[in-house]
C-alpha cells in the first residue's frame, strides 16, 4: 500500500493515540494479559497470540477501508468534474448551434461563428475558410490569423481526408456538407488541444457543415420563389421591393436611375397561330437576351404576362434609351425557330418599349412605373417595335382601349 504525506500523517497519529491508550490502560491491560495467561495455563489454549492477530486485523481492516472510502470519494469527486466538463462542453456547442440555426446566409454564419470561436476554442487564435467560387474565403476568425497560412492548412486539412488533421501549423477539422468537404474550422496547435476540447471543435465543424449545407438550401428555395421559371427574371413583388431599395440608394447617392417597360408584340397572336408551348419558348428567349444584353446589376422582371421591366441604376435617360433600343434590335435578330409539323418556323420577337428617368429624390414607385407604362402605350400607339421616352414626371397618357 503506497504512503502519500497524508497518509503518513495519519498513520503516525494512528500511532501516536494507539501508545497514548496503551500507557492509559496499561494496568488494566495487565491485569487482562494476566487473565488470558491464566486461562491458557488451566485450558491449555493460546489466547493472547490469538487476540494479538485479531487486533492487528482489524486495525489493518479499518486503515484499508478508510483508504478505499478516500479512494472512492476522489473518484466521484474527478466524475462530478468531468460531468461538470462535459455539461460546459455541451452548453458552448447548444449556445453555438442556437446562433447557426438563426443564421440562413453565409454573412449570417460566419458573424455566428466569429462571435462563439472564442468560447469553443477556449481563447485560442482559431478560423473558419470555406471554399466558394473556386476558391477559400474567410468565413470568420479570432485572435491573429494568417489568411495564407490558414489556406494552406485548409488545403491540406482537405488533402488529407475527413479526419481532423495538422495542417501547416493550425490542426485543422474539415466541414463537411452531404459528405464532402466544403470548409474548415482551424484552430491554434498551442497551448495543447487536449482530447475533450477536440471532440467539441469537431461538433462545431459539424454543426458549421449542417449550417452552411441549410444555408445553401435556403439560397435555392429563396431564389425559386423570387424568380420566375419560365424566363428567369425575378417576379413582380420581388421587383418592387428593389425598386424600393435603389429608390433610396439613389436618393441618397444622388445618382440617375431609369425604368424601362416592354411588352411584346403581337403576342396573343403567336399564341393562337402556334401554341402556348410556342408561346413559352419564346418567352423564355426574351429572357435569355436580356440576361445577356443587360449588366448583372440590372434589375429584369417578369411583371406579367408578355411584359417585362426593367431597372437600370446609375444610367440616365440618354443612356436608358441606348440600352433599351439596343434590346430591341437583339430580339428582333433572335427569331424563335418552332417546328411546326415537319416545317421549323422563325418567329420573329419585337417589342414595343417605354422608358422614364426617375428624378433625384423620388420616392413613389407606382408614379414610376405609371410614367413608364403610359409611354410603352405610346410606343404601340407610335407603331410598335420602337423606343418611346416618358418626356418628365408629369407627362400622362391616355391609353387606347386595347393594345
Amino acid at each position: 500500500m503506497r504512503l502519500d504525506g497524508r497518509n503518513r500523517n495519519d498513520l503516525f497519529l494512528l500511532v501516536g493515540v494507539a501508545a497514548a491508550l496503551l500507557a492509559i490502560l496499561s494496568r488494566p491491560l495487565g491485569r487482562v494479559l494476566d487473565l488470558a495467561r491464566q486461562v491458557d495455563q488451566e485450558q491449555g489454549l493460546q489466547l493472547l497470540p490469538g487476540l494479538v492477530i485479531l487486533a492487528v486485523v482489524f486495525v489493518f481492516y479499518q486503515v484499508r477501508k478508510r483508504h478505499e472510502s478516500r479512494a472512492e470519494a476522489l473518484a466521484a469527486a474527478a466524475e462530478a468534474r468531468q460531468a461538470e466538463a462535459r455539461a460546459a462542453d455541451m452548453e458552448r456547442l447548444v449556445g453555438f448551434g442556437q446562433a447557426l440555426g438563426q443564421a440562413l446566409t453565409h454573412e449570417a454564419i460566419g458573424a455566428a461563428a466569429a462571435a462563439h470561436l472564442p468560447v469553443i476554442g477556449e481563447g485560442r487564435a482559431a478560423w473558419v475558410l470555406i471554399w466558394q467560387g473556386g476558391q477559400w474565403t474567410r468565413l470568420a476568425a479570432h485572435g491573429e490569423v494568417s489568411l495564407e497560412a490558414s489556406e494552406a492548412a485548409a488545403r491540406h486539412a482537405v488533402q488529407g481526408g475527413a479526419a481532423a488533421g495538422s495542417g501547416a501549423a493550425d490542426v485543422c477539422f474539415p466541414i463537411l456538407a452531404a459528405g464532402s468537404p466544403v470548409g474548415v474550422l482551424g484552430v491554434a496547435p498551442e497551448p495543447p488541444i487536449p482530447e475533450h476540447l477536440r471532440a467539441v471543435l469537431a461538433a462545431a465543424a459539424t454543426l458549421l457543415g449542417a449550417s452552411l449545407k441549410n444555408a445553401e438550401l435556403f439560397a435555392v428555395v429563396h431564389e425559386n420563389s423570387v424568380r420566375d421559371s419560365l424566363t428567369g427574371c425575378f417576379n413582380r413583388h420581388h421587383a418592387l421591393e428593389v425598386m424600393d431599395g435603389e429608390l433610396r440608394r439613389a436618393r441618397r447617392s444622388r445618382l440617375p436611375l431609369a425604368l424601362v417597360m416592354l411588352d411584346l408584340d403581337h403576342f396573343k397572336a403567336v399564341n393562337d397561330q402556334y401554341g402556348h408551348l410556342c408561346g413559352d419558348a419564346v418567352l423564355a428567349t426574351v429572357g435569355q437576351r436580356m440576361k445577356a444584353v443587360l449588366r448583372g446589376s440590372d434589375l429584369k422582371c417578369r411583371w406579367g404576362g408578355e411584359e417585362f421591366l426593367v431597372l437600370l441604376p446609375d444610367t440616365p435617360a440618354a443612356g436608358a434609351e441606348r440600352v433599351a433600343d439596343l434590346l430591341r434590335h437583339d430580339l428582333a435578330e433572335h427569331p424563335v425557330v418552332w417546328r411546326v409539323g415537319n416545317v421549323e418556323v422563325a418567329i420573329r420577337i419585337t417589342a414595343s418599349l417605354g422608358l422614364t428617368a426617375v428624378t433625384p429624390g423620388e420616392t413613389d414607385v407606382t408614379a414610376i412605373i405609371a410614367r413608364a407604362d403610359a409611354a410603352l402605350y405610346q410606343a404601340k400607339a407610335n407603331g410598335r417595335n420602337c423606343v418611346c421616352i416618358a418626356a418628365d414626371p408629369e407627362q400622362t397618357f391616355t391609353p387606347p382601349g386595347a393594345r
